[in-house]
């Protein structure tokens, strides 16, 4: 998984009348101020059920998730890769079993009434062969393939949103039947030796975009309407020399773009049948497993680099750790070097691909900045015993 390390930076002090310092890692936001966050839990199971199971017993793994969460206190979380039953099983026996109950290394306990979780695209069959492999569905990932995204059976990698404050859910919107052709300009893959469509037309018109969902989540807060974008575009690797993952995760990231900029967009219709993209007035925040760093690793760069300098995104420093940058200058010295700067990486994804970016918090530019960081302890700090759940680590932000 990872080797973890130390907390979050010195606190940032604002340029304003008066300088405000951020809140310590484990401390919830002012009563003024909202913490955002974001993080890949790594709550899945191979089989159908195969969460709920673990969460009945004593699961090691989900209590140290809920430890970090404890830690950091988020108003509002999204947790990634998190498996989606439809009796919302899993959501229950976590709230209840592991964030309610003080978990050690962790804080007191947490509760959050408000939550929000829907089916995603991941392990669904499209009764399609989308790997071009001769054969439709199989077994393992041969099944996987074929499924509208990626996974062993429906729900797995799901995502969950969890709330200090009230959800509208009958204004929340989902995009999880988008069809990928729909979008202006989409990123059709080629097969490069013969420069032709990897995919028919009659398969490349019924593909979904998203790998999982995107959501736009409606939270009442006491600074107001806040719409949480939620999302977890495919990896840009696992694929052939067509490189259709890498389209798709590209492809992902500027649906969110297309959301912010406004205009007519016919095209942009929700699950619910409702067309185009957020009010231009609209407070919000991308979160989500992005799986694109803007300098590192493999897949289209420029993608990311458009949602970080979009103009209704809030500039701010870049969340770091210590423990990212820890982590990352011992990949140096084995030869896997980062050209971003090392404390920004927010995850540890093994030898061959070293320390990324890849899990981001972007508040909209009506909000003021007040801290942010990465819950990577050094790995010398009492903290590193709950920050090895994941190969993830969470990002939160400040804002009021």
């Amino acid at each position: 998984m990872r080797i973890p390390p130390s907390l979050f930076p010195v606190p940032l002090l604002l340029a304003a009348c008066s300088a405000l310092a951020a809140p310590a890692a484990g401390e919830p936001p002012a009563t003024a101020a909202l913490r955002l966050a974001t993080y890949n839990t790594s709550l899945y199971a191979e089989t159908a059920g195969g969460l709920v199971r673990e969460l009945e017993g004593d699961s090691s793994h989900a209590r140290k998730i809920a430890a970090v969460l404890q830690r950091v206190r988020p108003d509002l979380v999204l947790l990634n890769e998190f498996d989606f039953d439809p009796d919302h099983r899993a959501a229950d026996l976590f709230q209840h079993r592991y964030l309610e109950r003080p978990q050690a290394g962790g804080g007191d306990a947490l509760r959050y009434p408000y939550r929000y979780l829907a089916p995603v695209n991941t392990g669904v069959p499209s009764g399609l062969d989308l790997d071009n492999n001769g054969t439709v569905g199989g077994e393992g990932r041969e099944r996987g393939n074929d499924a509208w995204g990626y996974g062993l059976h429906p729900g797995q990698y799901g995502m969950l949103v969890l709330s200090r404050y009230p959800i509208d859910e009958a204004a929340v919107r989902s995009f999880q039947l988008l069809k990928w052709s729909t979008l202006p300009g989409a990123l059709r893959p080629l097969d490069p030796e013969t420069g032709t469509p990897f995919w028919s037309d009659a398969v490349w018109s019924q593909l979904r975009l998203s790998s999982k969902s995107h959501w736009d989540v409606p939270v009442q807060t006491p600074l107001g309407t806040v719409h949480v974008l939620a999302s977890h575009p495919t990896p840009p690797v696992f694929d052939g020399a067509e490189k259709r993952n890498a389209a798709r995760n590209h492809d992902e990231l500027r649906l969110w773009k297309d959301y912010l900029d406004g205009g007519d967009k016919p095209w942009l219709c929700d699950d619910q049948g409702r067309c185009g993209g957020l009010p231009a007035d609209a407070r919000f925040v991308i979160v989500g497993d992005l799986n694109n760093d803007p300098i590192d690793g493999d897949g289209r760069h420029d993608a990311i680099l458009e949602l970080l300098e979009h103009p209704r995104v809030l500039r701010y420093p870049t969340p770091g750790s210590a423990g990212g940058e820890q982590t990352s200058l011992a990949y140096a010295g084995k030869g896997i070097a980062r050209r971003g700067a090392p404390q920004h990486a927010t995850g540890d994804f093994g030898p061959k691909s070293g320390t990324l970016r890849l899990d981001y918090v972007l508040p909209s530019a009506g909000f003021r900045h007040l801290g942010s960081g990465v819950f990577w302890p050094a790995d010398n700090s009492p903290e590193a015993a709950i920050a090895d759940g994941s190969d993830h680590h969470l990002v939160w932000v400040d804002v009021h």
